[in-house]
């Protein structure tokens, strides 16, 4: 079995003083000192404003509040070779509202993660709520260190039980013994201690226990309180040590001053051992149900020690079964009675401290890094799996089945969405997806080895027809499943998506009279395009412009139209263009591709040089992007469709990304004759046979469904009308690289595809002013 070499941990790190960076490192080290070949670093997270000296295992570090270190971490990991990812997740350590910075790290991974949730809370805030409901979807595992903390996650909406594991806290495998010894070694030869440990900070509840010191006092006149831990960096920072003094006020106000010791230190794992091991009981006095876990309750408990505490989460569980005392929050009476009656009954005691002792075996390090070792195997195990189908450059193609398609329409036209097969009605139908159904019709009538049976494809061209409003010249999208619009008009971008398939049907419909309507229906929901804004509108209506021109040569309007809006996209790509960003908007969105693909089709149909170039650059920079470090097709990810200026995160991948990816190439083949186009294209193709970062397949080859996505642990098992488009559209493209033997074009300048990397535009030809966002003036349909 192939084992995972390389795992990343983020969290906060030693020498940073909190209980997460103690815990990281813990686990840390644990699981590189765990038998396998392993190679552990560490993402530490800065808090704002320190620097820390970090050991060398510290491979990355990000400052809390800089946005920009998330992105550039999930870069580092995605670039390292790193089979997993174990996050550390506590609100308060990342930056943004309730810490929702870690998210665009999660967004951009590629590998997977198993999260740790150091805080589960019973009543989140609405920020926290959407913070983790995200973390939970992103993760392929969730631990928690208490059955409690899994019942609280349940209740969260979108929770999996089948994510969810319970891994205690680790603890030292140290050995049970008496206290003698190491008082004497640290001075406390004689007297009977209780200790406290962690750093200080008012939730802890000292107060509460320095006055249940006189209590204990009364049987136990020489009993002394140890306070072990520096005061926490936050607390200085804004109060300095107001609160450490006021607790030795208090002590000297109840004349207990001598019976209570303030250490102040941030003491080694040794020493903190040897301390833990001389205390005749221990104690936890927290002032919050809601805390889920203790890392020095895990200690202490594991030590053997005697515990008294109060009833949080986490000490409500470990202790249960005469392990340890409960007593009420803030009740010093009952807490100081518990301790004197554990200190008078050594047998009592000792039995605890023996079932702690005894119930804490599976809690050591070396135990907990063997579960964590087990889950992150589990969770990379797809990942290991999709390599071996990293070679398959040609993947066999599959026949074309069109079971799904039917069962996803009626004889109103094709359904929007399923629930896993079944179509579902609740959200009816729209323009889109019936657009590209008579897309697909058409292209499989050119194609001629397979045709949808005409029921189908009358129902998505009487879809169409029925959408266009003659009175405002715009298609309706949505529609209910009882057949009433739900809109006036659709988008902008629906509009010109129609008018793709139109394009098309014109050209490639079966039938004559099929052509005659779409061709007409073309012309009539055209002129309005002039006025779009939207750039994807324009490439959508480029793509049926290119197919409608060819058969209606004398329209003028379209073939001055088609030159206004191929003018707008590359004057776009100048505008926005810079060396490192060669793309005609701020950021990356839905069918990336159909930009690039337009703007080929164009240049090859005019013979403009600058058209296809600029297509040409384009989807080479984009193809960069869409390549994963192993070599695989990786599409933009629908999560970061908002991002401006960055790289694209990886999930949710989904079928219309690969489709227009693959025509797009199939486009630059056509025009360069370069091998390079066609082995995108098989890459982008292998994505929905398994060749992906899951190493899942997307579509059943039996029936010709495609699930609708890649979330990062799992796929979408929901098969909706998109998506079966998009996998059968690639399906009918990948056959045109098999079928059709090319010879480059050369009755056109378009030959300089085999230039790379692409270079900087040499505008000739057709002149493109850097200035036209919008024709200089009304065009009229002649």
């Amino acid at each position: 079995m192939t084992r995972i070499k390389r795992i990343a941990f983020i969290g906060n790190s030693l020498p940073r003083r909190c209980g997460i960076a103690t815990f990281t490192t813990d686990l840390q080290q644990a699981v590189a000192a765990s038998p396998l070949p392993l190679e552990t670093v560490i993402i530490a997270m800065t808090d704002a404003g320190r620097r820390y000296t970090y050991p060398k295992v510290v491979a990355f570090e990000v400052e809390q509040d800089r946005l920009e270190d998330y992105v550039r971490a999930a870069e580092f990991i995605n670039k390292g070779g790193f089979d997993a990812v174990s996050l550390q997740h506590e609100f308060g350590i990342f930056g943004g509202e309730a810490g929702e910075y870690i998210l665009d790290l999660l967004d951009r991974l590629t590998v997977p993660v198993v999260t740790t949730l150091h805080t589960v809370l019973a009543e989140p805030s609405t920020a926290q709520r959407r913070v983790l409901e995200r973390i939970l979807a992103m993760s392929a595992r969730v631990i928690v260190m208490a059955e409690k903390g899994r019942e609280l996650l349940l209740a969260i909406d979108g929770a999996n039980a089948a994510k969810i594991e319970v891994i205690p806290h680790g603890i030292p495998d140290f050995a049970f013994v008496e206290p003698d010894a190491a008082k004497l070694s640290l001075g406390y030869g004689g007297k009977t201690v209780i200790l406290t440990f962690g750093l200080l900070s008012p939730n802890k509840g000292i107060e509460v226990m320095i006055d249940a010191m006189p209590l204990v006092l009364k049987s136990r006149p020489d009993a002394i309180y140890v306070v072990l831990g520096a005061t926490h960096p936050n607390l200085v920072r804004d109060r300095g040590e107001a609160y450490r003094e006021s607790l030795q006020a208090r002590a000297a106000e109840l004349g207990i001053g001598e019976h209570v010791v303030f250490l102040d230190q941030f003491v080694d794992r040794p020493t903190l051992l040897q301390y833990i091991a001389m205390c005749d009981v221990y104690v936890t006095p927290y002032l919050n149900q809601a805390q889920m876990t203790s890392g020095t309750l895990a200690y202490s408990f594991g030590l053997g020690n005697a515990v008294v505490s109060t009833p949080y989460w986490h000490a409500q569980e470990l202790l249960a079964g005469e392990k340890g005392i409960l007593v009420p929050f803030g009740d010093a009476n009952a807490t100081g009675q518990a301790i004197a009656g554990l200190l008078n009954d050594e047998p009592r005691r000792q039995a605890m401290r023996r079932r702690a002792y005894a119930d804490s075996r599976h809690m050591t390090w070396e135990r907990t890094a063997e579960r964590y070792v087990s889950v992150l195997e589990e969770v990379s195990a797809p990942k290991r799996a999709h390599n071996l189908l990293r070679g398959q450059q040609t993947p066999k193609l599959p026949a074309m089945a069109l079971d799904h398609l039917e069962a996803m329409s009626d004889g109103t036209g094709l359904f929007q969405h399923a629930v896993h097969c079944v179509p579902d009605r609740a959200h009816g139908y729209c323009v889109d997806d019936n657009a590209r159904g008579l897309l697909l019709a058409s292209v499989l009538d050119a194609d001629g080895r397979e045709c949808l049976p005409d029921r189908l494809t009358s129902a998505y061209a009487a879809f169409v027809q029925h959408a266009f409003n003659p009175d405002s010249g715009r298609f309706r999208n949505f529609m209910s499943f009882d057949r009433r619009w739900l809109e006036e008009q659709g988008s902008q971008d629906s509009h010109g998506r129609t008018l793709w398939a139109l394009g098309v049907a014109a050209r490639s419909g079966a039938s004559a009279s099929r052509r005659q309507w779409a061709a007409a229906l073309f012309a009539q929901a055209l002129p309005v395009v002039e006025s779009f804004a939207s750039p994807r509108a324009w490439a959508f209506t480029l793509l049926g412009l290119h197919a409608y021109c060819a058969v209606v040569a004398n329209d003028k309007f379209a073939a001055r139209l088609r030159l206004v809006l191929a003018d707008r996209l590359v004057a776009l790509l100048r505008r926005v263009e810079t060396p490192d960003w060669i793309w005609l908007e701020e950021g990356l969105s839905y069918d990336n591709a159909r930009l690039c693909e337009a703007l080929i089709l164009a240049g090859r149909a005019t013979a403009s040089e600058a058209y296809g170039v600029s297509g040409l650059r384009m989807l080479g920079w984009l193809m960069a992007r869409q390549t994963s470090p192993s070599g695989q097709f990786r599409p933009v990810g629908s999560s970061g469709f908002s991002d401006i200026r960055l790289a694209p995160k990886p999930f949710d991948q989904q079928p219309v990304e690969a489709a227009a990816t693959i025509a797009a190439c199939l486009a630059a083949w056509r025009m360069t004759a370069q091998p390079r186009w066609r082995d995108d294209a098989s890459r982008a193709f292998a994505w929905f046979l398994g060749s992906n970062d899951l190493g899942l397949p997307l579509v059943d080859p039996e029936t010709g469904s495609c699930r609708d996505g890649l979330h990062p642990d799992r796929r979408n098992e929901n098969r909706g009308g998109e998506s079966v488009v998009s996998y059968l559209l690639s399906l009918a493209d990948m056959r045109q690289f098999e079928r059709v033997a090319l010879v480059p074009d050369r009755s056109q300048p378009l030959h300089r595809g085999d230039i790379q990397p692409f270079p900087k535009p040499q505008f000739r030809g057709r002149l493109v002013a850097s200035n036209i966002p919008e024709p200089a003036g009304p065009l009229s349909p002649s």
